[in-house]
């Protein structure tokens, strides 16, 4: 008989394995994906992990994976803070969206007038427009007890709808001969947000995930609020006696992770999107969360583990036009990670016997 026996205090030897385990066994459980599919695992494998970093077309790729990285750092960042309290904003997608829709609006409306206040002030209303999504499910909560994943994860589609409207209604390019979607911001001067350093990637997208890394590290382990938000996740009650307000801390962890997917969907549509579409959302909300958690919802770990996911997503693409595998099996390859993590991460709590069946 097997049991899980749960241990006296969490294994810190399996809290930061179970990411390694979850990586290698994502890898073979892919490889008999792709085997399945009739495809060389070893070559799929290679594609997804090799080729982007040390391949014939490595320099391109390695530029890219700046590019796919920087959102999901910057949204799991702001996950990471919420999930360590125990709140759980599950639709960080919607407030991307959110954000990308604020952002693009007001470079749109003053279009094509040349400012240099303009893409700061963008910045500011992608956050703001993030921040206000994620208040609407933290404020149900605090006054009405509304679960929160129900509410932001409802909003997703909400956002979704939204953005189909503003593509094919009110942010309509009137210069697109009937076709769905906004201007091209890249062709806007004051609005784009291009490369930093030319053939890097690097845009201001990236530097706002740096930044978002070191200040979660700081407002973490630094400073009295992280504390207070690590106490409220691992005992409630005890947080309740130490002086910790209940609802001030789900209005502001949801307001902190909606304001970072929001500048994180306003670097996304200024730079590489570059417009508002029907199909803007790339997932970067969902996928995030899957981040969070391989990086141990730690600000460091977060950034090895955006590093790695850009590298499924641009690995993919690779195998996909290499291998001609349909995207939904690179789709499959990515949730692997969080399932098995998930699985392995029960380890950490418990450790496992065997016995026979009284």
């Amino acid at each position: 008989m097997i049991t899980l026996v749960r241990r006296p205090t969490p294994s810190r030897h399996w809290a930061w394995s179970t990411p390694l385990l979850a990586v290698l066994a994502t890898i073979l459980a892919g490889g008999l994906l792709f085997a399945l599919l009739g495809k060389d695992p070893f070559d799929a494998i290679k594609a997804i992990f090799w080729d982007p970093i040390l391949g014939q077309n490595a320099f391109y790729y390695r530029s890219q994976l700046l590019v796919k990285a920087a959102p999901l750092i910057l949204i799991a960042a702001g996950l990471a803070v919420g999930f360590r309290a125990g709140i759980w904003n599950i639709g960080a997608e919607g407030q991307y969206i959110i954000g990308a829709i604020a952002g693009a609006w007001l470079a749109l409306h003053i279009y094509p007038a040349e400012a240099a206040w303009l893409f700061p002030a963008m910045i500011v209303l992608g956050a703001l427009g993030g921040l206000v999504w994620g208040l609407i499910p933290a404020l149900l909560k605090v006054w009405f007890g509304v679960n929160e994943i129900l509410v932001s994860l409802m909003l997703v589609y909400v956002a979704e709808n939204l953005l189909a409207y503003m593509a094919f209604g009110p942010l309509k390019n009137p210069e697109g001969f009937g076709m769905p979607g906004s201007r091209n911001l890249q062709q806007y001067p004051s609005a784009f947000n291009g490369e930093l350093i030319a053939g890097t990637g690097a845009h201001w997208g990236v530097v706002a995930a740096l930044i978002a890394v070191i200040f979660t590290y700081i407002l973490m382990h630094r400073h009295i609020a992280g504390f207070r938000i690590r106490v409220a996740g691992e005992a409630p009650r005890a947080a309740r006696f130490a002086g910790v307000v209940p609802a001030r801390l789900v209005i502001f962890c949801l307001c902190l992770s909606g304001a970072f997917a929001g500048m994180a969907g306003l670097f996304e549509v200024a730079g590489p999107s570059g417009r508002i579409s029907d199909s803007f959302n790339a997932g970067y909300g969902f996928t995030a969360i899957i981040v969070a958690f391989l990086g141990r919802l730690h600000p460091v770990g977060i950034l090895l583990a955006g590093l790695l996911m850009a590298l499924t997503y641009i690995g993919g693409d690779v195998a996909q036009q290499m291998l001609q595998l349909p995207p939904s099996a690179i789709q499959v390859f990515q949730g692997m990670l969080l399932f098995f993590l998930l699985g392995f991460d029960v380890l950490t709590n418990y450790r496992i016997t065997f016995g026979r069946r009284p």
